[in-house]
């Protein structure tokens, strides 16, 4: 077969087809380790380096209100004022208290962040019936502009990759996001009516910004659900309830605006298989395996889904990539490709995010992505 570019290999793969040889790529590569390991190179400069298929994060205007970063208050709307108390600036403990203000009332949410990542301390939503200040909730614009631009840069060297508003992409994972995981499953259990009801209302939302600001937007790939919808969090049947048919009219509506879909569990997917397929997503996405708190291992996973949605992930990115050596890098590279390869249709991604990857790993890990050859 004949050499086929970075953009080519990953679309033949999201298709189902088999390419030249095995895709590789990262998941979210963090500004962390660009700076420390990489030079403080682009991330498209980083994969090529490496000797990866780039698939690029476009996060402009997602809606990440929680986020800290470089944070500031902003009315985002006449009807969402969001102002910003900096506890502490410190980049190695970053403190940030929200009071967000609505017409009816106000929602306050804390969140605490360091160079690696950001947690939330205190959510936003504390007693049920602050769910309908959600309504006054703003839906982002994409600048339709600016993304066919990354687009056009990007080329031939990999894909863009965009996600469905929200700090999670799911309906479901959203909420626990804002109410927090615990509280949303004990709900599930004592007062279903008021999950769907919120469940709905984060729909609504989502699904404007598909219709609104996705149709026609230049990207490749559309991520969507979330960790909290993954089988070590939640069990089938809470999934098939609060998870499936939400992420079902996700899916529906981005194939409806000309997009495919990555469904995103990073964590446990036993249990789940007919589920995901289910949601009528095109991919799925990070076969998690246990030594990152995932519960993938062998070929269950490959027997049950191949052929019917793209695979995308599988690399253990703490044990392996990170503290692995080169050589335990390629063997476990060459492993997982025996595992999902056959047959075509699979990107290998490290499951989640890594931050302190030796540089020599990544450069194995692209060394033995080219030896596996279709």
């Amino acid at each position: 077969m004949a050499q086929m570019t970075s953009r080519e290999r990953l679309l033949t793969a999201l298709a189902k087809g088999v390419p030249d040889r095995l895709p590789a790529t990262v998941h979210q590569w963090q500004p962390y380790h660009l700076e420390r390991y990489m030079g403080g190179i682009d991330t498209l400069d980083a994969f090529q380096e490496c000797g990866l298929d780039a698939v690029i994060q476009y996060f402009e205007a997602m809606g990440q209100f929680w986020v800290p970063g470089k944070v500031e208050s902003k009315r985002y709307s006449d009807e969402w004022y969001d102002e910003v108390e900096i506890v502490n600036d410190d980049p190695e403990w970053m403190i940030v208290h929200h009071t967000i203000h609505t017409p009816k009332g106000t929602l306050t949410y804390k969140t605490e962040g360091n160079r690696y990542t950001v947690w939330i301390t205190e959510f936003m939503i504390k007693k049920p019936e602050d769910i309908y200040l959600l309504k006054y909730m703003p839906v982002p614009k994409l600048d339709k502009n600016a993304i066919r631009k990354e687009y056009d840069r990007i080329g031939d060297r990999g894909i863009l990759k965009g996600f469905v508003w929200g700090d999670q992409a799911g309906c479901w994972q959203h909420a626990c996001v804002l109410y927090d995981t615990a509280p949303m499953i004990y709900a599930a259990m004592d007062d279903p009516a008021w999950v769907h009801e919120f469940l709905h209302i984060l729909l609504e939302k989502k699904l404007q910004f598909i219709y609104e600001s996705l149709r026609g937007a230049k990207f490749d790939l559309i991520e969507t659900g979330g960790g909290a919808s993954s089988s070590t969090v939640i069990s089938p049947k809470m999934f098939e309830e609060f998870c499936l048919p939400y992420d079902k009219k996700i899916h529906d509506a981005l194939h409806d605006v000309g997009h495919i879909a990555s469904y995103h569990t990073c964590g446990g997917m036993l249990g789940l298989f007919d589920l995901i397929i289910a949601t009528n997503t095109d991919c799925s996405e990070t076969l998690a395996p246990k030594g990152v708190g995932g519960n993938i291992e062998g070929s269950e996973l490959y027997e049950a889904m191949h052929g019917k949605v793209a695979l995308i992930g599988g690399l253990d990115q703490y044990n392996i990539l990170t503290n692995g050596t080169p050589e335990q890098v390629k063997q476990e590279v060459h492993r997982l490709f025996e595992i999902y390869g056959k047959g075509g249709g699979y990107i290998m991604m490290p499951a989640d995010h890594f931050f302190d990857a030796p540089k020599e790993n990544l450069l194995a890990y692209g060394e033995a992505v080219r030896e596996c050859i279709y």
